[in-house]
């Protein structure tokens, strides 16, 4: 269902793909983590979407016993949706990807819908030192990386965490991977009602073009349906806040976060993720647009409710 004039606003706090060379605002500690996962969603932030790093030297992680240093402090600390990756990093194999979701059955996770060339190479470039040894090679070698997502993986994803009760935020990446989306639907391993994030601007998936964005739009609308989805759009560094905009114009929700954006403005490292999430409730307020709150993102997407997660 729809609630007028609001939108839910996803928070992506670190991800995988930036290191910590990139920014000092990147969270890479439990502690970090935790603290600015809360701010964001004194901010606005309804979903908070979550990987983990190894916070000695921020190398990303799939181990839940991290995880679990951080995630119970934030629901302690706020009624925020947790979204667990199931992403991870394109170096992850899918079992490790998975084991926080397993564990901690979460109201929502993340699933990528096709593999892709999952590229960031060209950042290094701009990188004269790196404050340690794994970032350059990680980094550099992404010229290489296949971010495996087959239909056995699709699959593996969505029955193993069938009996948890958690929804998904479907990824896609390009206009293929909603036809794959509409595969699963077929199948009924997907319900309708589910939540669908496009997601422009990363090297190796569709363009940052607004006209992609229609066209994203629209082919969605013509496979599933228009009124049997939610869907929300991210775009990677500098696009983030414009086709936010042009989302929110549309009617979409929004994520924004360091995972997909290090800035705040051109040229301006922002200095936490609530610095972003304050930025685009300032931009829906423009619209007449109020950030839903984590009730209602629960009734628009049919979670099951932070008590009936295990952390």
């Amino acid at each position: 269902m729809n609630i007028k004039g609001k939108a839910i606003i996803s928070c992506a706090v670190t991800g995988s793909a930036h290191t910590p060379t990139m920014s000092d605002a990147l969270p890479l500690t439990p502690r970090h983590i935790a603290q600015d996962s809360i701010d964001a969603a004194a901010a606005g932030a309804a979903i908070l979407h979550l990987h983990a790093r190894v916070p000695e030297d921020g190398r990303p992680t799939g181990a839940p016993e991290i995880y679990d240093q951080f995630l119970p402090v934030i629901k302690q600390a706020t009624d925020a949706v947790v979204n667990i990756t199931t992403g991870g990093a394109a170096t992850m194999t899918v079992a490790d990807r998975l084991a926080a979701a397993v564990r901690f059955k979460p109201e929502m996770c993340s699933l990528n819908m096709g593999s892709l060339n999952f590229a960031f190479f060209p950042a290094a470039r701009r990188i004269k030192e790196w404050k340690y040894d794994w970032e350059e090679a990680y980094v550099v070698n992404s010229d290489d990386y296949i971010f495996r997502n087959t239909f056995r993986d699709i699959e593996t994803i969505l029955t193993t965490l069938a009996d948890a009760g958690t929804r998904f935020e479907h990824e896609c990446y390009d206009v293929g991977h909603l036809y794959n989306l509409a595969h699963f639907l077929d199948r009924g391993l997907i319900k309708p009602g589910f939540f669908l994030q496009m997601i422009f601007g990363v090297l190796g998936g569709i363009g940052a073009d607004l006209e992609n964005l229609h066209v994203m739009k629209q082919t969605a609308d013509r496979l599933f349906g228009r009124d049997t989805f939610q869907w929300s759009v991210l775009a990677a560094g500098r696009h983030q806040m414009p086709f936010l905009t042009q989302a929110a114009l549309m009617g979409g929700h929004v994520r924004v976060g360091l995972e997909d954006s290090l800035f705040i403005e051109r040229g301006v490292l922002a200095t936490s993720n609530a610095q972003q999430v304050q930025k685009i409730v300032r931009i829906l307020a423009e619209m007449g647009i109020e950030p839903a709150t984590p009730a209602e993102a629960r009734e628009i997407l049919g979670l099951k409710g932070g008590d009936r997660v295990e952390f």
